[in-house]
């Protein structure tokens, strides 16, 4: 990704400098809760995604591009979505002004404490599962109710993202096929290498690409920024853009 001009926002995050201690108790503890009985999914009511097509939604030739490196068990990634996505959508990705991309960040435990795979991973596996039937969305929206807050503790083992597929009314043999055999491991994986590749020191982290005169441009805003940073962000682009 060429960056020929970088827009610095930090805010709360998940991020790694901060939390290397603590991913080292949690690799020690990760067998436990892959081994617990199945917590009961709660049901949620979708938001309804424009122009949604695998993890993507909006007009792919939308004049901004926006890739969020994402983890869904990031407090604050869930803060986004709760709290912020909504209005992106609303004014800017409805309207055909940006295409937004969601990417998994969130394999920064195995990678620092050599915990192996981790429940991050397994969700963003999950999540990829159900985008070949046309579900990514409706996994992304269950994925985070359905969050505990508390990484590797059991709200991602397999037996609950299983249970959590079912709450979205997915083909279960279909799911669990490409979830069981970890169809799309080398896809997170590679979602990460290329976080790290772009210098995302934690989640979420959204970088945001257009052109001026023929010429690639990058900003970047990282954590859970409030509407109002992303208006005033979008708006400098469009400002250039024309």
């Amino acid at each position: 990704m060429s960056k020929n001009q970088t827009y610095l926002i930090v805010g709360a995050g998940c991020f790694i400098a901060l939390c290397a201690v603590a991913a080292l108790v949690i690799g020690v503890m990760y067998v436990i809760p892959r081994l617990s009985p199945a917590a009961e999914a709660i049901n949620v009511e979708s938001n309804p995604r424009p122009n949604a097509s695998g993890n993507s939604m909006g007009d792919p030739n939308a004049p901004i591009q926006m890739v969020e490196f994402g983890d869904f068990q990031c407090p604050f990634c869930e803060r986004h979505h709760v709290e912020t996505e909504p209005f992106l959508i609303n004014e800017y990705i409805e309207t055909g002004k940006v295409h937004f991309t969601y990417r998994s960040a969130g394999n920064w435990v195995s990678e620092f404490s050599g915990s192996g795979n981790t429940e991050s991973q397994d969700a963003a596996q999950a999540a990829y599962c159900a985008a070949d039937q046309n579900k990514f969305w409706e996994m992304h929206d269950a994925l985070f109710l359905n969050n505990r807050d508390v990484e590797n503790e059991g709200a991602f083992s397999p037996r609950n993202l299983i249970g959590i597929a079912e709450s979205i009314d997915l083909d279960m043999a279909e799911f669990q096929n490409c979830f069981n055999s970890e169809t799309y491991a080398a896809r997170v994986a590679q979602d990460f290498d290329d976080a790290l590749s772009f210098g995302v020191q934690g989640t979420p982290t959204f970088f945001l690409t257009y052109e001026v005169n023929g010429e690639t441009q990058t900003m970047v805003i990282e954590g859970a920024q409030p509407f109002g940073a992303f208006q005033q962000v979008l708006d400098q682009i469009f400002a250039e853009i024309q």
